[in-house]
């Protein structure tokens, strides 16, 4: 068994070993409990654990990362698989969004496909983030547990356990899934505990959460320990769906999970981390936190050591490994399994429905203006016949490459399968709405169609919009109204745009993927779409 190249290079660095000297569990003379360690060989035990997270159904899909090639499923699991076989003591664990905005080999076989290649690399745990709950709590416990579904029939389901701790029934007042589970590794008990961001209600339509709420997420992680802590559990281990970020040598690290880790019970010893996409590999309050990007292109190798006689990790540390495609095959398993399910779905995602002039993009310029955001709202509101379109630009996936364009390749643009909504607005509704791009925690610039408007950087959050204008040139009257369109999620109030949801006389169209192919079926071939100036920062 390996103790990791990690150790090989500073198998207690200064630092962790003087916060051990401190604890008493190794002493300055390098013996632990005050028994030279190499008097106890059996003593420690050293485990392994290998995370990912925000996988997103990415089975077939290559991405870039430093001009290299990276992701897809079958390097993904080479590398895990590289890596497990060094360490017979290996748990495979996963922080959420495994499913969702997925690739359409997985997507349209219900997502049911990541699951299968979860099941074949042998996940031991896992925990939903917000995009388990994009079809609903009964679609994600199918998944789960298994079941029937109208388009695929029959599915097994996970055969590893999903943890929350946080996600509450609202008729019985009880977690609808386990909040932890316990994994023995050479009989020594590790606990691993679930959460999933509680701000899932305001990023997930409204019927993907119906029927349960989400409650603070270090409340439920304390709530878990305690019950680990009379069984007897002290390695705990926390996956939890929330952002972190933090230098590559491990400095400055912000962001949810750190707030949490300063919330929590100090029995806990490792976060997993996710929803950001972002990387993270620090130590914030005596916890180590870990995030590994997305879609595949990374994972988290952590190793820990285990203390047999107090059942308590002594030392921990992380390496957040790229899965560049070269110098590793894929392996031929997951190969196999991508292959079966891309005959499956080919005849549908390789239908052409257009012809692109140039690469459009959903990059965003200094005033917060795509390219891609003005094709899509334009299709918006020229199928539902409104007077403006709003676009969420956390819902624009991909980017529309120049050449034949495909079925498939629109899909992996707006997967989310979202009706279009139409609905009466005032202009001062418009107005407040178009102010709501600047919170508090992020900024979301919405992408627009119909309409222009400027904005001041130096104005306050709420008053940021200084002029807007109708086609014709004439400034937006605020006590008119006028007809709108926006996605179902937007009109149901993600992403905190609460003004949606005042609209009035609201009807439902069809979905945001049939009116992008009709829009782009009806344009001059071959089309284009540029930056034009909609939205104009004036400092």
């Amino acid at each position: 068994m390996r103790f990791s190249s990690k150790w090989r290079k500073a198998a207690f660095p200064a630092l962790m070993l003087s916060a051990m000297i401190a604890s008493g569990n190794v002493l300055a003379d390098g013996k632990a409990g005050g028994v030279k360690t190499d008097a106890h060989p059996y003593r420690y035990i050293d485990v392994q654990l290998l995370g990912v997270n925000d996988f997103h159904g990415q089975l077939d899909v290559t991405r870039k990362v430093g001009g290299k090639a990276a992701g897809r499923a079958d390097y993904l699991a080479a590398y895990l698989k590289q890596r497990e076989a060094e360490n017979k003591n290996t748990l495979l664990v996963h922080a959420g969004d495994a499913v969702g905005a997925s690739s359409l080999v997985s997507a349209l076989l219900q997502d049911e496909p990541t699951i299968e290649f979860l099941n074949k690399l042998g996940f031991d745990v896992g925990t939903p983030g917000n995009h388990e709950f994009d079809e609903g709590v009964d679609e994600m416990l199918r998944l789960i547990y298994g079941g029937i579904h109208p388009k695929t029939g029959f599915f097994r389901g996970a055969d590893f356990p999903y943890v929350s701790a946080n996600v509450i029934d609202k008729k019985t007042g009880k977690p609808i899934l386990p909040p932890y589970v316990i994994k023995k590794v050479k009989g020594v008990p590790i606990g691993f505990i679930g959460v999933t961001l509680s701000d899932a209600p305001n990023i997930v339509a409204p019927s993907g959460v119906a029927g349960v709420s989400f409650t603070d997420e270090a409340q439920a992680i304390n709530k878990a320990v305690k019950q680990l802590k009379r069984q007897g559990v002290r390695a705990i281990v926390v996956l939890a769906h929330n952002s972190g970020i933090s230098n590559t040598d491990g400095s400055n690290a912000s962001g949810e999970v750190t707030e949490i880790a300063k919330k929590v019970d100090d029995e806990v010893d490792v976060i997993f981390a996710g929803h950001n996409h972002a990387y993270l590999n620090a130590e914030v309050d005596g916890k180590l936190l870990v995030q590994s990007y997305s879609y595949g292109t990374a994972f988290s190798d952590v190793d820990i050591k285990i203390d047999t006689k107090t059942k308590d990790i002594v030392a921990k540390k992380a390496e957040i490994v790229t899965t560049y495609q070269d110098g590793i095959k894929p392996d031929a398993e997951i190969t196999k399994l991508i292959n079966k399910y891309g005959e499956k779905i080919a005849p549908m995602i390789n239908r052409v429905v257009g012809t692109a002039k140039i690469t459009i993009t959903d990059k965003q310029n200094a005033s917060g203006e795509s390219a891609l955001g003005n094709l899509i709202a334009d299709a918006q509101r020229s199928v539902m016949k409104t007077d403006f379109a709003f676009m969420n630009p956390g819902g624009i996936r991909a980017d529309i490459e120049q050449g034949d364009v495909t079925w498939g390749e629109l899909y992996n643009v707006q997967p989310f399968g979202n009706p279009l909504v139409k609905m009466t607005l005032t202009g001062e509704q418009i107005r407040k709405l178009l102010n709501q791009q600047w919170q508090p925690e992020q900024t979301r610039m919405l992408q627009i169609s119909g309409l222009t408007y400027t904005w001041d950087a130096s104005r306050p959050i709420g008053d940021k919009v200084v002029d807007i204008y109708l086609p014709h040139g004439a400034k937006l009257d605020p006590n008119a109204e006028y007809t709108v369109t926006a996605n179902r999620f937007l009109a149901d109030g993600g992403d905190h745009f609460t003004v949606f949801t005042e609209g009035k006389n609201r009807e439902e169209g069809p979905g945001d993927l049939n009116a992008l192919i009709t829009y782009i079926q009806q344009l001059p071939q071959p089309f284009a779409a540029s930056i034009e100036g909609r939205i104009q920062k004036l400092r």
